[in-house]
């Protein structure tokens, strides 16, 4: 059933219900597909079927015996639809102050409820690659989301920590070592070497499979070099995500499991048959069983997955529990989803795929068995090198603090923004150059819009901060009328960004809420009457309430992406300026078709 999630929303479906004899939240509010129809409109179509009537008819009667109040002033009927007038100064007034107060977005909507994320979860030993962007920036994005709507989030990064692939590491270890200091590329590169080995002689294999079971029965000298090697690669993971912005609530890999092996597959029993000397359970409508143990009597993923997924019950008694891993492991979670019904666990149905699509390089899977993986940390650093050279080229004289604050808040904006507008189903052909463009529909577009806002504020010499003194029935354009519908979308995008595990709409609305407020601003350069600084004092406020409005929810689409909203506003500019005085940089472009270099400039 629809939520409505601003009272002027609220307002529409209520003036239907009421005369309709339904429940509000039976209701759908939309905009009318032109202005000039109304502000919103509420569909009659189930309600007139109930009543036996044509949708029409009905909606001409309901417009009929509408009596203005509150938000609304009047209703027309237009064929099924029920379409309203607000009352524009008390929704301006409304609409700003939750903007500048940061309520827009209904925060009580995961009030008592957990929802645990799982994502990123790299392979130790291994790079934090470019293909792994894609499930840390659509995790991370998912985690504000619904901590913005007031869930309790649990943040999990499941290391890859266990299971064969690292004995073979410490296979390739033991056989042929490695230079000292050892990084994780020298893991890699003896895991690559290790596979190709076994194409060769495919007796290597076993050796692997050796060093794991020695790993599992508590080795001590294997056991000292996997934590080494888990260490190496954590140290280097977390550097990554700093750079993000990432902070997860638990990092329990795999291997935090080990201990319940044994209780999981005691459980288990019951359900398990024996198959080429594997212990397996067969599952309702899969061609396939479900792998717990190996004949050499190791566990596998899906065993500590099973062990994983108790323990976030039994911790977290979570809402929804998500897993944001790449649609190729779809058979796995939904054998595991079975499994666990089928051991009794009714909370399984709780438990949630959220695939994303693959990024490729030339056509093909970006996987480390390929040698050569392109790293996540060299894309940023390409695309932090992309802004800082255009700095260079327009504003040699730019104080470097200034330089080292903001260039890698506009590159890495650039690459996460290019991941999380794609739809997450969809895949994604890697293309360096437009995996760090700063041009076209982009997250940099949003961090130039954020910042002219702010800019606006300070050639106007006034930032507003509150609704108070602010006049509101002087906005009287359609275009500023424009942009607070499109402010009004936003409760609903991140509420729908949420149920739907889909961070895709929000960057696109972000993207919308640009082109609407350019259209806006950009009225003035035609007529002086229409700029935002105008000689009327009263004018003047109101159309910078609005913008502050704007500017707040820039702010906060972006921080909910993951993306810095760059600082630029003068009292801002103070902690990265320092001693150079009150310079800072306007950001990025006014629009998706002018170059970045002109916006790059000191302003101030």
């Amino acid at each position: 059933m629809p939520t409505h999630h601003t009272p002027i929303h609220l307002a529409a479906a209520e003036a239907v219900a009421s005369r309709a004899g339904v429940a509000a939240t039976d209701l759908k509010v939309d905009a009318p597909p032109r202005p000039e129809l109304g502000d919103l409109a509420v569909g009659c179509f189930a309600l007139a079927k109930a009543a036996g009537k044509s949708p029409a008819v009905l909606a001409q009667e309901l417009a009929a015996s509408f009596v203005p109040d509150g938000y609304l002033t009047s209703a027309t009927a237009a064929g099924p639809f029920v379409n309203f007038k607000v009352d524009r100064a008390r929704t301006f007034r409304w609409l700003v102050d939750a903007c500048l107060r940061n309520t827009l977005v209904p925060n009580a909507v995961g009030t008592g409820k957990t929802i645990c994320i799982d994502y990123s979860s790299p392979n130790i030993s291994k790079h934090l690659a470019y293909h792994h962007i894609r499930g840390t920036t659509i995790g991370h994005a998912l985690a504000q989301i619904f901590r913005a709507l007031g869930y309790k989030v649990v943040g999990i990064n499941f290391l890859g920590d266990w299971g064969t692939t690292h004995g073979m590491v410490i296979a390739a270890y033991e056989k042929w070592g490695a230079d000292e200091p050892l990084d994780v590329s020298k893991l890699n590169d003896l895991y690559t070497r290790f596979r190709a080995a076994m194409k060769d002689n495919p007796a290597v294999e076993q050796e692997g499979r050796n060093a794991f079971k020695r790993l599992e029965d508590g080795d001590p000298a294997v056991r000292a070099l996997w934590q080494r090697f888990r260490d190496i690669s954590w140290a280097e993971f977390e550097d990554i995500y700093k750079i993000l912005n990432i902070k997860f609530d638990e990092v329990r890999g795999e291997a935090a499991y080990e201990g319940d092996m044994p209780r999981v597959l005691a459980e288990l029993a019951p359900l398990m048959t024996i198959s080429e000397g594997a212990h397996v359970v067969e599952l309702e409508g899969e061609k396939n069983p479900i792998l717990l143990k190996t004949k050499d009597g190791t566990t596998l993923y899906a065993t500590r997955d099973v062990a994983a997924a108790q323990y976030r019950w039994n911790t977290f008694h979570f809402t929804r529990s998500l897993y944001v891993v790449d649609r190729g492991q779809a058979s796995h979670f939904r054998q595991l989803w079975k499994l666990l019904q089928k051991a009794g666990h009714t909370w399984a149905a709780h438990c949630e795929h959220v695939p994303y699509g693959l990024i490729r390089v030339a056509g093909k899977k970006t996987t480390s068995r390929l040698g050569g993986v392109v790293l996540m940390r060299d894309v940023f650093k390409i695309a932090e090198a992309e802004v800082r050279e255009i700095i260079a080229n327009v504003n040699p004289d730019l104080p470097a603090a200034i330089v080292d604050d903001v260039a890698p808040k506009i590159g890495i904006g650039a690459v996460v923004f290019a991941n999380l507008a794609t739809q997450r189903d969809k895949d994604i052909d890697f293309d360096l150059e437009k995996a760090v463009s700063l041009e076209g529909d982009s997250g940099p577009y949003i961090q130039y819009s954020h910042a002219r806002c702010a800019s606006i504020a300070r050639k106007a010499g006034e930032t507003i901060t509150s609704i108070e003194g602010v006049d509101f029935s002087l906005l009287a354009h359609d275009a500023e009328w424009a942009v607070a519908g499109k402010l009004l979308e936003f409760p609903d995008i991140v509420v729908r960004a949420a149920d739907n595990s889909e961070p895709h709409g929000l960057a696109h609305y972000l993207l919308a809420l640009a082109g609407e407020f350019s259209r806006w601003y950009t009225q003035g350069n035609g007529d002086p009457a229409l700029r935002v600084i105008v000689d009327d004092p009263g004018v003047r406020r109101a159309r910078l309430a609005l913008v502050a409005a704007v500017q707040a929810t820039f702010a906060t689409g972006l921080g909910l992406l993951g993306i810095a909203a760059p600082r630029s506003r003068r009292a801002r500019a103070r902690d990265v300026v320092g001693a150079h005085g009150a310079r800072a940089l306007v950001i990025i472009r006014p629009s998706p078709k002018f170059p970045l270099a002109p916006f790059l400039r000191a302003n101030w």
